[in-house]
């Protein structure tokens, strides 16, 4: 069985072009395997609402629109309910100030490559101008502009003092890059038998953290750009609990250790060489508080008014616990759903799908250490801006 992708490698390619969630509707989508993000971000909305709490609001002397964005915002619904929520926040504190409420935009920015097509046809319908103010409280419709900015979030995507608000969950633990150092033979941080950092070694390990702070760096110093004075960021990625970077918590055990043991079967069955697996690396990094804590005040632009660890839980919705099959099933679509795009860059749709159905075949063999382990925990700061 050749492989359909032996001539890519994706630490060789331009990640920004290449990398997405699973676009479409089907079963290993993104758009139908985010339900538990949906319900960690449900979790963390009194957050949020601190934050939006903080928020300057102009007056009607100066009615410039109010201006969302999400960063990172894929392709599936929890985006479109997180900047409803949002809106109609913002537009109840206009309200309880006695201040006129503004028109709202808002921008939906991911990579190139995301789904906006899918993400666009579940936006509700835009309300008429005459009717916006009484709709903003009514469920199945829009009271903002929207648009859609592809581009990488570390770097500039809008004018300067232009974004009152920035959000972002769940995206910027994936890095801009892989590290070079990981997949050059020649290095001493060469990643060699692993395709992710969990259970590396300590140089592998601090070659990912630079990338990560560095990606940061370059985060906050676009987003100073761009926002309003009085304008805020709340920010949501996955965390880790432990000191040491080579234990990544709940994405170690997504990316491994089933997924990783499925590699190797790969490689000990002569369907992919050794060098193929080892030129794969996933491009995501768990950061500790410490991690995010040190970037944010070395940039000194934003202020940290909330930095927290929060327990988010398992990123699987089954309906049966019990059962070993559905919990297999759950673990594979949800690791192909963030994954398979980069997977089947590398190696092919036909080897791709060898890979992921033994992903399956290993989770549903260990389906209850799987759901009672794989556990995210997440790292959100809510940061102001002055």
């Amino acid at each position: 069985m050749g492989s359909k992708g032996d001539n890519v490698a994706v630490c060789n390619m331009k990640l920004e072009r290449l990398l997405s969630m699973k676009g479409g509707k089907g079963q290993d989508s993104y758009a139908n395997n985010s339900q538990a993000q949906a319900m960690h971000a449900r979790s963390m909305l009194h957050l949020l609402e601190e934050t939006l709490d903080n928020v300057h609001l102009n007056s009607s002397a100066n009615p410039s629109p109010f201006t969302a964005v999400d960063l990172g915002c894929s392709s599936g619904a929890n985006t479109i309910h997180i900047i409803d929520f949002i809106v109609k926040h913002i537009s109840k504190r206009f309200d309880t100030a006695e201040i006129d409420p503004p028109e709202f935009t808002a921008f939906f920015s991911d990579l190139p490559n995301n789904d906006f097509n899918t993400l666009f046809q579940l936006l509700p319908p835009l309300v008429s101008n005459s009717c916006m103010e009484e709709c903003l409280a009514a469920d199945g419709n829009r009271s903002y502009f929207v648009a859609g900015v592809p581009g990488s979030f570390y770097r500039r995507l809008f004018p300067a003092r232009t974004i009152d608000i920035f959000h972002s969950a769940f995206s910027l633990h994936w890095l801009s890059q892989v590290p070079e150092s990981v997949t050059d033979r020649r290095s001493a941080a060469y990643n060699r038998g692993r395709v992710f950092i969990h259970g590396a070694g300590e140089k592998i390990a601090t070659a990912y953290k630079r990338q990560f702070q560095a990606d940061l760096a370059e985060f906050l110093r676009a987003r100073a750009a761009e926002v309003k004075r009085g304008g805020a960021m709340f920010l949501v990625c996955l965390g880790r609990t432990s000191v040491d970077p080579t234990d990544q918590g709940g994405a170690g055990l997504l990316f491994g250790t089933h997924f990783q043991d499925a590699w190797d079967d790969l490689v000990s069955e002569g369907l992919v060489a050794a060098e193929k697996r080892d030129g794969f690396n996933i491009p995501v990094y768990a950061p500790s508080l410490q991690d995010f804590k040190e970037v944010v005040e070395a940039d000194g632009s934003f202020t940290i008014e909330k930095l927290v660890v929060y327990k988010g839980g398992s990123p699987l919705v089954v309906s049966e616990p019990d059962d070993a099959s559905e919990v297999g099933r759950a673990f594979a679509s949800s690791c192909r759903s963030v994954a398979g795009v980069l997977v089947e860059a590398h190696i092919g749709e036909e080897l791709s799908n060898e890979l992921f159905s033994r992903v399956e075949r290993r989770a549903t063999s260990h389906a209850k250490d799987v759901l009672v382990n794989l556990q995210f925990f997440h790292i959100v700061a809510s940061l102001s801006f002055t």
